[in-house]
């Protein structure tokens, strides 16, 4: 599921684009952007084209860091964090599935921190997910 579902650099994905490759899940990617807007009312949200091999990304950011990258893929999307050493620690010691500690466990150390994605095809993970942005906003 790692493949842009919009590659075209002049056509930035709309609401109306979005419904309609993301399904059921699109109900779910606003979930998510809401949330996070309750939490960090302050938030900017910003579409990026890091280039054709990823596609169009959409994050939400705070100041100065994102606090969540969205990535539209055919019937479901991504969604990817990178957490400092004090976030990893705390994730790793919460109820977080031990799939996500495990890939976070895994997740090479860069200077900003680890790197982890996780596939939305359904609710699954919603609730890790939701967690996962209250710890980067608490750090």
């Amino acid at each position: 599921m790692d493949v842009s579902i919009f590659p075209d650099k002049n056509v930035r994905p709309s609401e109306k684009d979005l419904a309609s490759v993301l399904n059921g899940t699109y109900v779910l990617w606003n979930e998510l952007r809401e949330f996070v807007y309750k939490r960090y009312p302050m938030a900017v949200e910003e579409w990026n084209y890091p280039g054709k091999k990823y596609g169009w990304s959409y994050r939400i950011k705070d100041r100065k860091r994102a606090i969540i990258y969205f990535m539209p893929r055919d019937k479901g999307f991504m969604v990817a964090f990178v957490f400092g050493p004090k976030a990893t620690e705390r994730i790793l010691e919460t109820g977080i599935s031990d799939k996500i500690k495990a890939d976070l466990r895994k997740a090479k150390v860069y200077a900003e921190g680890r790197g982890i994605r996780i596939d939305v095809l359904d609710e699954t993970f919603m609730n890790d997910i939701k967690r996962l942005i209250q710890i980067k906003l608490d750090y």
